[in-house]
């Protein structure tokens, strides 16, 4: 349709200027019908420009923290033409990013691993609540169970939140340590190292797992008599992973994945999972409340629940250490580098850890961290 640049009537006339050089008359009864006449095709105009906007390309917001999120953000577009902008960063950069927008929030999807992380945003009114995925019934028993309560966010899979690493070159099968108080030994003095919850994902579940499997007092003196037995406290997995295999650390305390993946590709690791428990730590999707394009961000958490998107996910080629979790989704099966027996799993409750979040990574960063 012609661009109309000015109307008048006049003496039962519309004169409409169109392009340049280009005039038109309509004779007309009445002005009045003349003026029906114009709010029909104005109205045709409003219509098209309605339908120029619901065409609009989609476009999904992706903060994430996970190794394969790269390659499921491309594998994604692909197969739906919605275009991907992937935020990439550590867990504590990226909830600190969501928090700094909360009055005006640029995210449709947030993906990190952590389901009491994940909680405190829903605490704070953040995550879109009360959905429920197309494919839900994709999950197995344990991953129904790591369901928030409110379904604001859904797994899409578990590793422990930390096992003990130790260096076979640098230790004797006999001084492997068999649970966490064994690593206070004099054997460890200034050779172990953790990471710090208030970085990475995956620390503070761990931290706040002690200290449920310990009692508060007692956790909280675990983590004091390390420190002084000179353990140190690290930024990443890789970091510290790094000092493990350098001879820098005999033993490590991190995600399993990590040492899953590093022992798969030759390294003298051997990986132990304490007798008295290790704990769950899910990935987990949440949805913006406020998300910028809706429909993209459930269609892309339904992508990672589907069958097809968790074979991008389990492919240590896209996903590196992060690949080596054990599925919550059915038909897909673990990595057979993954230890699947003989694990004395513990599930940290998210509600409760998401209360004390903020005053246990307080008292970490001011007791044990500096």
């Amino acid at each position: 349709m012609a661009r109309w640049e000015r109307y008048t009537i006049l003496e039962g006339q519309i004169r409409m200027k169109m392009a340049p050089g280009k005039k038109r008359v309509f004779k007309v009864v009445l002005a009045g019908a003349a003026i029906v006449t114009l709010a029909v095709t104005l109205a045709g105009c409003g219509q098209a420009a309605n339908t120029q906007a619901a065409s609009k390309p989609k476009q999904l917001v992706l903060y994430s923290a996970q190794g394969y999120d790269a390659a499921m953000a491309k594998a994604f577009q692909a197969k739906t033409g919605i275009q991907v902008k992937l935020s990439d960063m550590s867990t504590g950069p990226l909830i600190g990013k969501i928090e700094a927008e909360k009055s005006n929030s640029h995210w449709d999807v947030a993906w990190f691993d952590g389901d009491a992380s994940m909680q405190e945003l829903d605490n704070e009114g953040l995550l879109l609540k009360g959905w429920t995925p197309n494919d839900v019934s994709n999950l197995t028993p344990l991953g129904r169970s790591l369901v928030a309560p409110d379904k604001s966010y859904y797994p899409g899979g578990v590793t422990a939140a930390a096992a003990i690493g130790v260096n076979t070159k640098l230790l004797p099968k006999a001084e492997y340590p068999k649970d966490w108080k064994d690593l206070l030994n004099p054997t460890f003095k200034n050779a172990v190292a953790m990471n710090d919850p208030s970085i990475s994902g995956p620390t503070y579940p761990f931290v706040a797992g002690i200290l449920n499997l310990m009692g508060n007092t007692r956790g909280k003196k675990f983590f004091l008599e390390m420190k002084a037995n000179g353990m140190k406290v690290g930024r990443t997995n890789n970091v510290e992973l790094n000092g493990l295999l350098t001879g820098q650390y005999k033993a490590v305390m991190i995600q399993d994945s990590a040492l899953v993946s590093a022992k798969a590709k030759g390294e003298p690791i051997n990986i132990i999972y304490p007798s008295s428990g290790v704990f769950t730590l899910p990935d987990v999707l949440g949805i913006n409340k406020n998300a910028p394009d809706m429909a993209a961000a459930k269609e892309f958490v339904e992508y990672v629940l589907s069958r097809e998107g968790q074979k991008v996910m389990s492919n240590p080629r896209n996903g590196g250490g992060d690949s080596y979790y054990n599925p919550v989704v059915t038909g897909i099966k673990p990595n057979a580098a993954r230890q699947q027996s003989g694990i004395n799993w513990k599930r940290v409750d998210p509600v409760a850890s998401a209360k004390d979040e903020n005053s246990i990574k307080k008292w970490f960063n001011d007791n044990i961290t500096q």
